[in-house]
């Protein structure tokens, strides 16, 4: 980002993605570029059963900014993510979704806001006030009914958790993800949940949002349902078993 001096990492996970992942990793090379830093760019093929690892290869073949991370199974985003973050050098660690519904540029918004609030975590956020967010209806309803659990279960200082951009700094992500179990559903929020019982402070930022997906998108009723028992799991590890309190 500008006027940084470190290097930043940016993970992309991909799951059939071909269509436009290729223009997405040209989109976020261009856009980066101008930022001036030090940077990688980690894709990582989530077991796509269509020709994302070629097109991710063929974006990878003009730039030797690209790290290309490929294994056979769909695990799931998180699991992505995590492997993503093992080839991670980067002093800043930026999670960023392939479908470009939110622009690689909002990253300096975040930037910004992790230094004028000295904040370890940011987190791009769909209910942040000044969020420019077109989304669907149903889309919202879930976000809706998903914020009021989540502030119930465990009283975060972030009203959304599951926006596709967010910005770490790489020690305390390294220490949240050690304790990281999920794999798929509600794993951004695993991560912010430990974040925050380690201590460390988390804002939200704007972001300008154009939703690309048809339909529902990739969210169905068997995702919903997933990422509920996932919620929950994650409650009972936290304050029952005190799982992440082991470290």
């Amino acid at each position: 980002m500008r006027n940084f001096n470190g290097k930043v990492s940016l993970i992309i996970p991909a799951y059939n993605e071909d269509v436009h992942i290729h223009s997405s990793i040209q989109e976020t090379l261009r856009t980066v570029d101008k930022f001036g830093c030090e940077y990688e760019v980690i894709v990582v093929d989530d077991g796509s059963k269509d020709r994302t690892y070629e097109e991710i290869m063929r974006a990878a073949s003009s730039s030797d900014k690209v790290k290309v991370v490929q294994y056979n199974d769909n695990v799931g985003k998180g699991f992505a993510l995590l492997q993503g973050f093992k080839y991670a050098s980067g002093d800043l660690i930026v999670f960023l979704d392939a479908d470009m519904d939110l622009h690689p540029g909002q990253i300096q918004i975040l930037f910004d806001y992790m230094k004028i609030y000295d904040a370890d975590a940011v987190i791009g956020s769909k209910r942040h006030p000044q969020s420019e967010v077109n989304y669907p209806w149903h889309r919202k309803l879930i976000s809706n009914i998903y914020y009021v659990v989540i502030r119930t279960l465990f009283d975060l200082p972030v009203r959304d958790t599951q926006t596709g951009l967010k910005i770490f700094k790489y020690e305390p992500l390294k220490k949240a993800i050690s304790r990281i179990l999920i794999k798929k559903y509600a794993f951004d929020l695993e991560i912010l949940v430990n974040l925050h019982h380690l201590g460390y402070k988390i804002v939200s930022a704007p972001v300008v949002l154009n939703f690309n997906r048809r339909s529902w998108g990739r969210i169905g009723l068997r995702d919903v349902y997933h990422t509920a028992i996932d919620t929950l799991a994650i409650f009972y590890r936290l304050r029952i078993l005190k799982y992440y309190d082991r470290g």
